[in-house]
């Protein structure tokens, strides 16, 4: 009998499904007279499957359209009080709320766009994201009315309330995913990040590392001089910036970026022997793991970041390298220390897909190559 292949995860599933549109529905009813609870949940779900995520979103938004007030000001009241409890603000990162959340943005930046409601927009949209971000949706009213958007923002990023702190920052990321790009210049929210990075949540300075992240693939001296202006003004707690330098430099130090390597306190050329790199094996099925070890010994004291990259063959035969953290070591002079990763190879990955041939693994010490080898993916 042939094995059955586990079932794919689907993030859209997940994420948008007809127990959570019918929680949506439920959110509205005791508080629009009249709302059609079960014509809404059939319309969305009539339509929904075929969609992918983002135009799930669209769905559900364009369909509560129909179903809330016509006139827009009213419309927004009516999600306000419709909204459930604010995100427990005890907590102190990785509390993004609910995705059933993200078509009340949309609605808003559909209805809610022009000049004339401007004002309620960016009230209704602050109050959405206490319990789901609006990262999303406000980037609409930054490229539209980037004026008043801004100055709001910085209101924000002085509020009581850290999601609506982090919004400043992630809202304004340069490359944000899932998003559109911004029209105002990638310096324009340095000003909000001077404010932010001494913030005293990690879910708030994460946002701030991953938006220098992104600008680091831009202009990486800004983010260096940047990184290196808050040094100096000592308003953050010495640790929490550091961990703030190491994930806002991350992308350059996989590069190999010299000045990135300096500032955190790596050498560019560091004395280091490469020894015993080895396989568990050199054959690999989709669903196994790539294992493999090797041994590092220091000329000098050394800090080291340890990298590996993987160039994965794609569909065309041609090989794309993508970049993975393995270690990070303080080694002392004639000291060595064996280094062993395992790296799982998925057969169902979402994000990518496995093709079969020859592989290359690189050993990457402090940005630059070391050793490599290759293996088969069959």
């Amino acid at each position: 009998m042939k094995k059955q292949e586990p079932a794919k995860f689907s993030l859209k599933d997940h994420l948008f499904n007809e127990n959570k549109v019918r929680f949506l529905a439920n959110q509205f009813s005791p508080v629009v007279p009249g709302f059609r609870e079960v014509e809404f949940v059939r319309t969305v779900m009539k339509r929904l499957r075929p969609l992918e995520l983002k135009q799930r979103i669209g769905l559900i938004a364009e369909v509560l359209i129909q179903h809330l007030d016509q006139d827009f000001k009213n419309a927004a009241k009516q999600i306000v009080n419709a909204l459930p409890p604010e995100l427990d603000p005890h907590k102190s990162d990785d509390d993004f709320g609910d995705f059933i959340m993200a078509p009340l943005g949309e609605f808003v930046v559909r209805r809610g766009h022009s000049r004339e409601h401007l004002a309620t927009s960016l009230k209704t949209l602050k109050e959405i994201t206490k319990r789901f971000s609006m990262e999303d949706a406000i980037r609409a009213f930054i490229n539209s009315h980037p004026e008043v958007t801004l100055r709001e923002l910085a209101k924000w990023s002085r509020d009581r309330n850290y999601h609506v702190r982090r919004l400043v920052s992630e809202g304004t990321r340069p490359r944000l995913p899932w998003s559109g790009r911004l029209s105002i210049p990638y310096t324009t929210p340095l000003s909000f990040l001077d404010q932010l990075h001494a913030d005293p949540t990690r879910y708030v300075t994460r946002s701030v590392a991953n938006h220098l992240n992104d600008i680091s693939k831009i202009d990486p001296a800004v983010v260096i001089e940047t990184l290196r202006r808050w040094r100096k003004l000592k308003r953050q707690e010495l640790g929490e910036l550091e961990w703030m330098c190491r994930h806002a430099l991350r992308t350059l130090v996989k590069q190999g970026h010299p000045q990135a390597m300096k500032f955190l306190g790596f050498q560019t050329t560091p004395r280091i022997k490469v020894e015993n790199f080895e396989l568990a094996t050199s054959v690999i099925s989709p669903g196994e793991s790539l294992e493999f070890s090797l041994t590092l010994t220091a000329a000098r004291p050394e800090a080291v970041i340890v990298d590996y990259v993987i160039d994965f063959v794609k569909a065309n035969g041609s090989l794309a390298p993508k970049v993975f953290k393995a270690k990070t070591l303080e080694l002392q002079v004639g000291k060595s220390v064996i280094v062993c990763k395992r790296h799982p190879l998925l057969a169902n990955a979402t994000t990518y897909r496995l093709y079969p041939g020859t592989h290359r693994l690189t050993i990457q010490i402090n940005g630059t190559a070391a050793t490599s080898t290759t293996f088969e993916i069959r």
